[in-house]
């Protein structure tokens, strides 16, 4: 029993019931009722201690929670306005109120964009599908058209070979007149072999081998028969890359064709030479030629687009380099002073 209220009680007591034992009875059954009570009061104490700390935890909880809650719907948002904005309608209403809709709306909603999405990839699946058959068949028609082509060329070749053979007395005037006519045949079949070859650059096969451009170049230069007043340098050792040999050799054959063809100083000189980039090769072709006027520099890469009036151009040759680039994700372009020069500059994806 708390001592201040046994003192107080023993004051109220006269000497014989102070010593009275069964008022000391009475007495120790107050203090173990007291006891009791204090136990069941530090014991509740405790409990609600306990309960306040178990609450506040789990209002942290709650109110992390919460914040996890907030920051779902404000991404659900984001992807609702992202879906909302591939889908072309213009539905001003829903889309100013998503951030008032419940869950189970915010849901549907994104459950109905996603639909739509699924038919957007079935109808892009469906037109990929479509545009391969397309090339497929573009590839065969270009295939058969130039041989339907050749062939009448080849005929006519042949004719006018037979009537100079049998003609003794041809003038001067008529063999030149013949002459411009093969040279023509000629240029008409470099066109159409050019044509089938652009139209297969990206449709054939990736092939990939071990390319050394330092013999691939020496290669292509013996084969070009360039004229003896032209000196070619190669300006650094050319790397070794993995590409289609055939692909790449196209690109420097007609880039170095190109060059000998623009040449019309009696002392040509061509220049060719590398230079490693992190993740591509950047690659030049410098030739001290007639020079290209500005107003070409992005013309001469179009097909049928040549500034050279000569029968043998065909205006294929650069468009060709240009699709092969494109082809290894590369870019091209070209600095030229008329009357001095250019210089072709181009990467290739490492």
């Amino acid at each position: 029993m708390n001592s201040l209220l046994k003192r107080q009680i023993r004051k109220k007591l006269s000497d014989d019931l102070k010593n009275n034992p069964e008022i000391q009875e009475f007495l120790a059954a107050i203090d173990g009722s007291y006891n009791t009570y204090e136990e069941q009061f530090t014991m509740l104490q405790r409990a609600m201690s306990i309960s306040s700390q178990e609450l506040f935890d789990a209002n942290i909880q709650l109110t992390e929670e919460a914040k996890r809650q907030r920051l779902v719907i404000e991404r659900l948002n984001d992807a609702i306005k992202a879906l909302r904005s591939i889908d072309n309608k213009k539905d001003k209403e829903v889309a100013t109120n998503i951030e008032d809709l419940t869950g189970i709306e915010l849901a549907t909603l994104i459950e109905e964009q996603a639909a739509k999405i699924s038919d957007f990839e079935k109808q892009r699946a469906k037109m990929l599908k479509d545009l391969e058959k397309s090339n497929e068949e573009l590839t065969s028609y270009a295939q058969v058209v130039s041989h339907d082509l050749k062939s009448p060329l080849r005929n006519v070749n042949a004719l006018i070979s037979w009537i100079k053979e049998d003609a003794d007395e041809l003038s001067g005037t008529v063999l030149s007149h013949f002459g411009h006519i093969e040279q023509n045949i000629e240029k008409m079949d470099s066109m159409i072999g050019g044509i089938l070859e652009y139209s297969l650059i990206d449709k054939k096969d990736k092939i990939v081998n071990e390319v050394n451009l330092n013999v691939l170049i020496y290669q292509t230069i013996e084969s070009l028969h360039a004229p003896d007043f032209i000196e070619f340098s190669i300006d650094n050792k050319l790397p070794t890359i993995r590409k289609d040999p055939h692909r790449i050799k196209q690109l420097f054959q007609n880039l170095i064709s190109n060059a000998i063809k623009g040449m019309d100083k009696e002392e040509g000189y061509i220049y060719i030479g590398s230079k490693e980039e992190e993740t591509y090769w950047e690659f030049y072709i410098k030739d001290n030629g007639k020079g290209i006027p500005d107003k070409y520099h992005e013309k001469i890469f179009k097909i049928f687009q040549s500034i050279d009036s000569t029968e043998e151009s065909t205006g294929i040759g650069l468009s060709i380099v240009k699709k092969i680039i494109d082809y290894y994700e590369g870019k091209i372009w070209l600095e030229s002073v008329v009357g001095k020069g250019t210089t072709f500059f181009f990467t290739i994806k490492k």
